[in-house]
Order: structure tokens, then sequence, then C-alpha cells
């Protein structure tokens, strides 16, 4: 098998063997290439130790040397180069005690996770394939290199690592590795949250999120993400649903592009359903104020697995409004946009239309025709460059301080109520239609 490698990394490999080690390109971009997949990253093994690849290339950083890994710079791009090694014993499930650098190629591969991960490949030797990596790729299966109770072991990340490969290639768990991940999930526990945070945004952008049900089944989220397990199985019995609440983020997953603040939102979107589910007298189920529950939710779990306030403001605000609905009219438009925001405005829509679509077909039409009328009339307010913002605002703070009013709480109210005049009619949004305004509120 021949791969075509990128001229920088066939630099580096020739210029470890020319100087008397083995190099080669290891692990998901071998796996990638052989997929026809662009790897994001290429790494490199090699019989050389860190201070030998030191020596050998002008600029490096010293990224892990003391696990043997040295990251090389060829113009503004970066290569980790790792020297062959074997792993002491995994005291914590997440790192070795002590790393040991061997000669042997063989011995490094032996201590990765998947069979689909341990393939390494130079122009010289071709495919260096010991564990079987290329036949699970043919039959399309996750399969821990040896034991994978062994595997597992030394680091639990590796379990939820088998879901999300599993979702990014739309591979089944080999079963022995499955029956492994099941008996050892609990151990999930001792892995950082943001490591766990890294793997489960990975598994809902993929192309296949429904591998979270996987997940559920083989008792990771029972660790990770209990919330999940709390929507499992709690039915819907209304015209509106045919699914029930797990089933139906699944679904609704699968119906928005592959953007983490959108994927995340449909992950949390009815997480308040169970807590807020009464049924009436005739049977019917209703979810009243479930959004605002899910908002909480969000926020507390995505607190707990360590994302970004930028990250948890977005999901949380669009969890929030997330079923939010409202006659299509300019105004109501408007002041939606105000409320949700701008530039969140088009992800709002996209999750109501994945919320609707995943949905029973009760109302279906008028659903989508009502979402499609709202991006319609939001896109007319952004061509009009209509105010609905503080921002465009024709007056300011400093225009009122001007009037005689003080900064502080009253000047920010009669802001508020200036903007909420304006969004009502934008033909307001004058500089002398709005003084007037506070003059006649001021009683000047």
């Amino acid at each position: 098998m021949k791969i075509t490698l990128p001229k920088k990394v066939l630099l580096i490999i020739e210029n470890l063997q020319f100087h008397g080690y083995e190099a080669y390109a290891v692990g998901g971009c071998v796996r990638d290439s052989i997929l026809a997949r662009r790897p994001e990253d290429w790494d490199i093994t090699t019989s050389a130790k860190p201070q030998e690849i030191k020596r050998l290339f002008r600029r490096t950083v010293d990224t892990g040397i003391e696990h043997g890994t040295v990251t090389v710079l060829i113009g503004k791009d970066s290569f980790e180069v790792t020297t062959y090694r074997v792993d002491g014993v995994y005291e914590d499930g997440r790192h070795p005690k002590e790393v040991r650098f061997t000669s042997r190629l063989e011995e490094d591969l032996q201590r990765r996770d998947f069979t689909i991960n341990a393939m390494a490949y130079n122009d010289e030797v071709r495919l260096v394939d010991v564990f079987g990596g290329m036949q699970d790729l043919n039959h399309h299966l996750i399969r821990c290199v040896g034991d994978p109770e062994e595997r597992f072991s030394e680091d639990a990340l590796r379990i939820l690592r088998a879901v999300r490969f599993s979702a990014q290639l739309n591979f089944p768990i080999e079963p022995n590795t499955a029956e492994a991940v099941r008996k050892l999930a609990p151990t999930l526990e001792k892995i950082s949250a943001e490591r766990i945070q890294a793997e489960l945004v990975k598994l809902l952008v993929s192309p296949h999120p429904e591998r979270i049900r996987d997940a559920y089944e083989l008792g990771i989220t029972k660790v990770i993400l209990p919330e999940w397990d709390a929507m499992a199985g709690v039915e819907q019995n209304t015209p509106h649903h045919k699914y029930d609440v797990a089933e139906h983020t699944i679904r609704a997953l699968k119906y928005v592009k592959r953007d983490k603040i959108l994927r995340l939102t449909m992950l949390f979107h009815d997480m308040g359903k169970p807590a807020m589910r009464t049924t009436d007298e005739n049977g019917r189920d209703h979810f009243k104020g479930h959004a605002l529950v899910s908002e909480e939710i969000a926020r507390r779990v995505m607190r707990r697995l360590k994302f970004d306030n930028d990250t948890v403001k977005k999901v949380t605000r669009l969890v929030c409004y997330h079923d939010y609905r409202v006659e299509p009219t300019e105004r109501n438009v408007r002041r939606a946009m105000n409320r949700i925001g701008v530039d969140l405005f088009p992800y709002y829509l996209a999750v109501r239309m994945a919320d609707a679509k995943a949905q029973s077909p009760y109302m279906r039409r008028e659903k989508i025709e009502n979402i499609v009328a709202m991006r319609e009339l939001y896109q007319e307010v952004l061509r009009k460059e209509e105010c609905v913002t503080l921002r465009q605002l024709a007056v300011s703070g400093r225009d009122l301080m001007d009037m005689g009013m003080k900064p502080g709480r009253e000047l920010g109210s009669m802001l508020a109520e200036l903007l909420e005049y304006v969004i009502d009619d934008p033909e307001r949004n004058r500089k002398e239609i709005l003084c007037g305004y506070v003059r006649e509120k001021l009683g000047l």
C-alpha cells in the first residue's frame, strides 16, 4: 500500500533515516489516509531519543520530552515526533508511572489503544500492521490492541474514545471490546472534566451523533452524563411527539449541521422534560416550563465539564429560547432578535427547525412554515438595518445625560424603554423623536 506523505512529514522521516534511525508516520494519520480522509495531524514515531531528535532539527519545542515527545517546527507547521516507548504501570487509570524507551517499533505500537490506530507507515517499509488494524478497517470494527480490559485499565478515557471513534467512522465496537467498556465504564470517574468534554464534543459533532445511544447502553453516560439517562424511556404522550425524550433528542441532533454550539444545544434542549412532565385527565402529557429547567441543567453540566464561558452563554440562551414561538410579524421578529441576539438568531431558527423535524407529523408543516417566514423577516430586518439593539439607537446614554439625566439605573431603564419604543416602530429611531419622547417622560 502506498500512502502519499506530505512533503514536510517526508522531510522529517528522511532526515531521521539519513542519520541511521527508524521513523514512521503513525496512528490516526495512517488510519485516515487509508480511509481516504484528510488527516488533521501527522504524528511521527522514531527510534531516535528526544535529545537526538533535537540535535537533528533546527527548531523544536519540548512538548512532552519526559514521555519522549518533541515538536518539530517546519515553517508554520508543527509535528510531534515521539521516541518508541513502552509505558510502565498505570497507577491512576490515566497516566503511566514511567515510560521506557525501546528500539522496537512493535513494542511502541502495542501500547496504543485500538488496532486501527496502531499502524505505521514510511515509503521504505510501507505499511506496518502488527495487530490487524487493516482487517478491522475492512470489517468496520473498533477493537482494542490486545486485552481490552488492560487497555482501558491503563487509560479510562479510551472507554469514551471507543464510542467517539465509532461515531466518527460509523464502526460498531467489537463485542469483547464492548464488554470491557461495559465492565470498566465506572472508572471514567478518574478522568478530568476537560478530557471528558473534549471527547464528548467530538462525538456530538461527528457524522453519527446517534452513537451516544451506545454510550448509554454501555453505561458510559451514567458516569459522565447522568442527565441523559434521566431522559431515556420518558414517553411523550402528546400529538406533537412520537418518540421518548432521549430518542427525540438523538433525532434532533441529526437534523442540525455539525456545529459545536448547535449540537450541544440539541443535546440539552429537552433535558428539563423529565422533571416537568405532568399528565392530564385525558392521559396527555405536558412539559410546561421545561425550557427554563433545561437551561439550568445545561449550565450546570457545562460548568461541571469545564466548558468556556462563551460556549456556556450561547448554548444556554439557545436552550432557553428553543421553544419560543410567535406569529411571524416584523415586530415580533425584531423583538425576538433583541431577546435572543442578532448573531444567535440564525442558530435559534436552526434549533427550532431540527426540533420540529424530530417531532411527529402533527402540525409539522405549520411549524416549518412559521420558521421559514421568521427567517425571511429576519433577513429583511437586516437588509433594512432596523434597530434591534441599544447600539443601534439614535441616542446614547451621553445624549440623555446632556438632557439632565444622571448615570445609573434610571438612565438604563430609559434606554431600554426607548429601544422597546423603536422596536415597535423603526421609523421612530430618529434623534429628535427620541429626545422628544424623553422630554415628555421627564416633564421637561
